[in-house]
């Protein structure tokens, strides 16, 4: 093969997580996938002696090599960026400071990476909010830290399962503040970023669907008013106003399954749960977490640590591997930079 033929693949980096959850295991299980190979340079960011024991413990017959900008791996090779970060031995299924430290400093580590060019995108493993406290970082998830990293304001957190693409409103707040982000303001500042971020993304202008609120939307007012004087002021000025295709409130038990079908391009859900049940229950472990706004193309798996399976060799891989061919498909075409059509 001359060097022209040679295929030139995005190089993805996947942050291992909380190495006292399923994150390790996940990671290196899906590395081994010859499909994701052919469509991008996977690289495993983390402490390279826990990654070797990990691989070693799960029978993998893998050869872990450190990452070089100059050559990729041979066949039976994994890559690693190694953060050198933990203690020989670590303990598993529980929250802990030292292993939240880490799992932080991979992150870090990534963004560093992403940004100076050596790596193309970032594919994230689960980690723990509570350890990641107890390291010394004080982020609600993966999605507020990314945005304090890359400088970045304007962010959210979306879903991609297949042809449903959700985007929330809210995230990790109770019930009861996301029910106050029910405002005419918010709704119509996510609507024109969705339509806007979405568009880039998928390289052509989108349908976006709006979630109500109550049950059944409100049935016309028999449930609450938030559909009435919040979600339909947003929809029609993001439509009249703006020129979105942007339709709603719609009931919220039956827009996402409308989504999942390919009737609209995204769907815009009031809260946290209203997005994840949908989701996680029309394509548990195809879905992934994509943030929307960042400077940099970043995934993440649709999960927890799993802290009750750690260490047992049983973790599903599929959210992971879902995850990473995604972010090399946004990396490979570039989708960041190509104007909506």
């Amino acid at each position: 093969m001359s060097a022209d033929e040679i295929k030139i693949v995005p190089v993805v980096g996947i942050t291992i997580g909380d190495a006292a959850g399923i994150g390790p295991e996940i990671s290196l299980k899906a590395v081994e996938n010859a499909g994701l190979r052919d469509v991008c340079r996977p690289v495993l960011i983390g402490d390279l002696i826990h990654l070797m024991a990990v691989s070693e413990r799960l029978d993998l017959g893998q050869t872990l090599v450190a990452f070089s900008d100059e050559s990729s791996a041979q066949d039976g090779e994994v890559e690693v960026f190694d953060t050198a970060n933990l203690p020989p031995e670590t303990a598993l299924g529980t929250d802990d400071a030292i292993t939240g430290k880490a799992a932080a400093e991979c992150i870090r580590t990534a963004v560093q990476l992403c940004l100076d060019g050596r790596i193309d995108a970032i594919a994230t493993a689960p980690i723990s909010k509570k350890a990641i406290a107890l390291g010394g970082y004080n982020f609600p998830g993966h999605t507020e830290f990314l945005a304090e990293l890359t400088g970045t304001n304007d962010f959210r957190m979306s879903f991609f399962a297949g042809k449903l693409r959700v985007v929330l409103l809210s995230t990790h707040v109770s019930l009861r503040q996301a029910i106050e982000c029910v405002r005419e303001q918010h709704l119509t500042e996510l609507i024109r970023f969705t339509d806007r971020e979405l568009s880039r993304l998928l390289g052509r202008r989108i349908k976006i669907a709006v979630a109500g609120l109550n049950p059944h939307a409100s049935e016309h007012g028999m449930f609450g008013d938030e559909e009435s004087a919040e979600i339909e002021p947003a929809v029609g000025k993001c439509r009249d106003e703006y020129g979105i295709d942007v339709s709603g409130p719609f009931s919220p038990d039956t827009i996402f399954l409308r989504g999942y079908r390919g009737e609209f391009d995204a769907v815009v859900a009031c809260y946290h749960d209203q997005a994840t049940i949908a989701v996680k229950s029309l394509a548990f472990g195809d879905s992934v977490n994509v943030t929307l706004g960042l400077p940099i193309i970043r995934t993440s798996v649709d999960h927890g640590t799993a802290y009750d399976i750690a260490g047992k060799g049983i973790a599903d891989a599929s959210s992971m591997r879902a995850a990473i061919m995604l972010a090399s498909d946004l990396a490979a075409r570039g989708r960041l930079t190509q104007t909506p059509v």
